[in-house]
């Protein structure tokens, strides 16, 4: 990657383009509430969401410049700025708040009102996004070159091929159009298992892959490096973990399990193991690897507010460039006063004053954490809930050792545990907009402003989509598991009644600081350690092509261009999934995704099924090369 102090973005920092306009807000607002509708949706039913910050490109693209003929680059990325935030802070807001609901369900309390899930989302919300302003500096601009931010850089790549056209433009909708197929046959017509699995007879370990594109796309676009280390903590847990788990306590019951490990493995695999206890290592792990990250990034973090309220008290501030210019860092501190009064106030949130300033400080630090690891492994794999779950350990321990147990203090730590979820959803969502403004050459401030217009409106939905979503089917039911909220809820009465299973946290908070010790960048590892092996193995295929790639033996200009025709792929089969997985989320809601559903016509053996996958799976792996390596003027024998 360039060097920061030769970096030039596209539109020069002394040209003026348009960017807030009442269609880019518009635009935005809408996509905000349909991409947190969707999402949240999405997230109750399998646990996981989307981004929505590509989706949302491609079609403020598609309308701005083709239905509107306008040539607006920096537009476009007004809309999915603002878009982007509501599939962000449904995320942060869906891992945590259905616990309430849950609790409501067994009588325990009363069900949230939509105003109090309206405060809680909208604190969170503008605290992430307050709390990347004074870091922009130090993650965006200072370690250009260092985080790559795959998703805020292939989300600028689909912005500049709709604004160039030509070759890069073609790539990118290539690789959109195979993505939006492979999905659709993935999790449309269900034709093929998303995921294969590989059982080593006789050995209670599982090594497999997802067969996502953009998935593997990641790992393409992050490289071999974080890829791999990533998969190194996957297979610790998989293969070396989850095995002695299993070899050492056959007959043993460990909480929060409820049945032998042994009948547990024979039930479910090493996926039912994983579930059971390998989160709690990862959480532990997670935890440890963020304070760790914190401590080394101090000095940096430190220099960036020194800096911030050096420029509070500047004159020159109109001297400025336009590509530097950030909300004025007195109304950041002003805003977040009020916030934290705000969280003081609120009922939902019992702390004391003194409490409100941990909870905002304990915020700052997951921001900082969400935006380097956004930075290294996208929004997608952003681990929230890891640091949901972390958060939830330290609040309810707090509430209870300051008297404040029962329904009222679980309550409080599911609310506390809200806020900084969606800090840390919306914290990685905004860097990840902010790179993407950063290569474009977008004005941060306008950016800033557009992502707080997205938090707002998706806070003002969130409560609404929450009880409808509840009233429809119910929490917990088949078809809306709520898996992460179930966890949250399972870990604070687990603090609550003592019963918490400390040993797991403390072995993953131990794997930490081991490799930390050894020189290997912990976060990326304690990442691996919380996700499945199956989707670090599928990032890692990702990585062994463009490691492949890299090692060609070609003239260096000719290699620069495979690599990059590569990410221009990538960033399409990002953006191709990340549409037809929101276009199949709204078609579930209203119940077309059992019309389209053929895998109970087809009924293949799980073998066949298997090699089915692969087959798939190889065709994602060759059409990178194809548009890449074996692309017509890349071709090594030209």
């Amino acid at each position: 990657m360039e060097k920061n102090k030769d970096f030039k973005p596209y539109i020069p920092a002394d040209r003026i383009t348009p960017e807030v306009t009442v269609t880019s807000i518009v635009m935005g607002i809408i996509l905000a509430i349909v991409f947190g509708a969707a999402n949240a949706y999405l997230g109750l039913r399998v646990g996981m969401t989307v981004s929505a910050s590509i989706p949302a490109a491609v079609i403020s693209m598609g309308v701005i410049r083709v239905l509107m003929k306008k040539n607006s680059v920096l537009e476009s990325n007004i809309v999915q700025t603002t878009g982007s935030a509501g599939e962000s802070l449904a995320a942060g807001a869906i891992f945590t708040i259905p616990a309430l609901f849950l609790w409501a369900r067994e009588g325990v309390m009363g069900k949230p009102g939509i105003i109090e899930i309206t405060l809680i989302a909208l604190l969170g919300g503008l605290l992430g996004v307050f709390f990347m302003v004074p870091l922009r500096n130090a993650l965006i601009v200072k370690e250009h070159g260092v985080l790559p931010y795959p998703e805020g850089t292939a989300c600028a790549e689909v912005l500049l091929a709709g604004e160039e056209g030509g070759a890069n433009a073609s790539t990118v909708f290539a690789g959109m159009g195979f993505a939006a197929i492979f999905k659709f046959v993935i999790d449309g017509l269900k034709a093929v298992p998303g995921e294969i699995a590989l059982r080593i007879k006789g050995y209670p370990g599982e090594i497999g892959t997802q067969i996502y594109p953009a998935v593997m796309s990641v790992g393409y676009i992050c490289g071999p490096k974080i890829s791999s280390y990533m998969f190194s903590g996957g297979v610790l847990s998989w293969l070396v973990i989850i095995p002695l788990i299993v070899l050492f306590g056959k007959e043993i019951i460990l909480y929060p399990g409820s049945v032998p490990i042994g009948e547990m493995y024979e039930a479910g695999g090493a996926g039912a193991i994983w579930s059971s206890y390998i989160r709690y290592i990862g959480a532990g792990a997670l935890a440890a690897g963020g304070i760790i990250s914190l401590f080394k990034s101090l000095p940096i973090i430190a220099r960036t507010f020194v800096d911030a309220v050096k420029g509070m008290s500047s004159k020159v501030e109109t001297s400025n460039l336009r590509t530097e210019k950030n909300i004025s860092m007195k109304m950041v501190l002003i805003s977040i006063a009020i916030i934290t009064l705000f969280i003081w106030l609120v009922p939902a949130v019992p702390v004391s004053p003194i409490g409100a300033v941990v909870v905002v400080v304990f915020g700052f630090f997951f921001a900082t954490v969400s935006s380097r690891m956004v930075g290294l492994v996208g929004s997608s794999n952003n681990p929230v809930s890891g640091m949901a779950i972390a958060t939830l350990l330290i609040a309810t321990l707090m509430l209870k050792l300051t008297g404040d147990a029962g329904a009222h203090g679980m309550k409080g730590a599911i609310s506390i545990g809200s806020i900084i979820c969606i800090v840390a959803a919306i914290a990685g969502d905004t860097s990840q907009d902010l790179k993407t403004g950063y290569l474009l050459g977008a004005t941060p401030k306008k950016q800033q402003l557009a992502e707080i217009v997205g938090v707002v409106a998706a806070a003002l939905a969130i409560g609404g989509t929450l009880y409808l979503l509840d009233t429809a089917w119910g929490f917990g039911s088949d078809e809306l598991a709520a898996p992460q909220a179930t966890l949250m809820k399972m870990i604070v009465e687990g603090v609550m009644n003592a019963n918490l299973p400390w040993g797991l946290v403390l072995v993953g908070i131990f794997v930490a600081i081991t490799v930390e010790i050894v020189g290997i960048p912990v976060l990326p590892f304690a990442i691996g350690v919380y996700l499945p092996v199956h989707l670090n193995a599928c990032i890692m295929v990702g990585g062994l092509i463009r490691l492949f790639v890299d090692k060609l033996r070609t003239d260096e200009t000719k290699k620069t261009k495979m690599v990059n025709d590569g990410i221009l792929f990538c960033s399409g089969m990002i953006a191709g999934e990340g549409i037809i997985g929101i276009i199949l989320a709204v078609l579930a809601i209203f119940g077309f995704d059992k019309i389209i559903d053929i895998s109970g016509v087809l009924n293949l053996h799980p073998a066949v099924s298997n090699i089915a996958g692969l087959f798939v799976f190889a065709l994602v792996v060759l059409s990178v090369l194809k548009f890449s390596v074996w692309k017509k003027g890349n071709r090594l024998n030209k």
